[in-house]
């Protein structure tokens, strides 16, 4: 199934969609996978388990949300 250029937010969350934009956009699958990674360490060392937390949060949101973002911007 081809990833679609006109995608609602609720298509952008399936995974079947997000597995197509990440196989063509590789750079941001090497970049999310570093953010998902690093984020969780990085908000450790800043602020401290309430920062660990929150570098969670923001990586998953991050993973899940920027096949939407990316195509609504590029548009």
């Amino acid at each position: 199934m081809p990833l679609r250029s006109e995608l609602s937010f609720t298509d952008s969350l399936t995974s079947e969609q997000r597995q197509i934009f990440y196989a063509r956009h590789r750079f941001l699958a090497i970049l999310m996978i570093l953010i998902v990674l690093l984020f969780p360490f990085a908000g450790l060392y800043v602020i401290g388990l309430f920062g660990a937390v929150l570098g969670v949060l923001l990586s998953v949101a991050g993973y899940y949300l920027t096949p939407y973002v990316w195509l609504t911007v590029g548009r």
